[in-house]
């Protein structure tokens, strides 16, 4: 019986009172345990003493969660955050360049909310701060003074675009989704290909068109209450089975160099 796929799921670093912490939302790791089927893993944020190499070597994929906070726009050649705008420059070391890595040694990457902006920065791309702020775009912030369940239930319809991984999982071509972000993407990066756009053209999804296994980072949260969710669903087992691939392939090469 083959082995459960090894995912990592990135942790941002925060402070809890006097004491430092690397923490990763519930609904991400269980989505991996049970839509993807993988034990997961989180990955601290200490790029000071683990290369993306270290980290690789021992993954059959990875997800790059969503967060609080947001990468620092200097990263991007952006102008200053707005005062009080939540940053955590430990996870942006960590993650830029681990995500260059993984798709360049052909780990699976799944990217969410803050993971997908960090997937378009990481190849060169640059983000809006503020979408409801940019003329012609629509407010995609959810009201926090609701209860979850209302903030996380589907806010708009997203265009799924012709002849990418999305609609070759079968997703129809539009499907509802959360909206949960003050930010997005400004510039596509180079070597990225939309996936799908929301109705106001944000681009939405986006995956890596050379790339070696499956790359893909979507703006909303597919992790929440994702069993329930058929189009959700689907994005996390197509990522689970790029692990399990991964993970056969790693086996086998270990099992022939014995």
């Amino acid at each position: 019986m083959s082995r459960l796929p090894l995912i990592g799921v990135t942790a941002c670093s925060k402070q809890v009172g006097l004491h430092a912490y690397h923490i990763s939302g519930d609904k991400y790791v269980r989505a991996v345990a049970i839509a993807a089927k993988g034990l997961p893993l989180i990955l601290p944020s200490l790029a000071e003493l683990f290369s993306p190499t270290d980290i690789l070597d021992g993954l059959d994929g990875i997800l790059f969660t969503g967060s609080p906070s947001n990468v620092e726009p200097f990263h991007y050649s952006g102008p200053a955050s707005a005062p009080g705008t939540a940053h955590d420059p430990a996870r942006d070391a960590t993650t830029l360049p681990l995500i260059r890595a993984a798709v360049v040694a052909g780990v699976p990457v799944l990217g969410i909310c803050r993971g997908f902006q960090e997937m378009n920065v990481a190849f060169g791309g640059s983000l809006y701060q503020k979408v409801h702020e940019v003329p012609g775009f629509m407010d995609h912030r959810e009201d926090d003074s609701q209860p979850v369940e209302v903030q996380y239930a589907p806010a708009h319809g997203m265009h799924i675009q012709p002849g990418g991984i999305l609609e070759g999982l079968g997703l129809p071509s539009e499907i509802p989704v959360n909206s949960i972000h003050a930010q997005g993407v400004e510039r596509l990066a180079p070597g990225l290909r939309v996936e799908a756009v929301a109705p106001d053209g944000l681009i939405e999804a986006v995956s890596v068109t050379e790339g070696k296994a499956f790359a893909l980072g979507v703006q909303w949260h597919p992790e929440w209450q994702v069993s329930s969710n058929p189009h959700y669903l689907a994005i996390f087992q197509a990522f689970g089975d790029a692990c399990r691939k991964r993970a056969a392939q790693r086996d086998a090469d270990a099992s022939n160099n014995a």
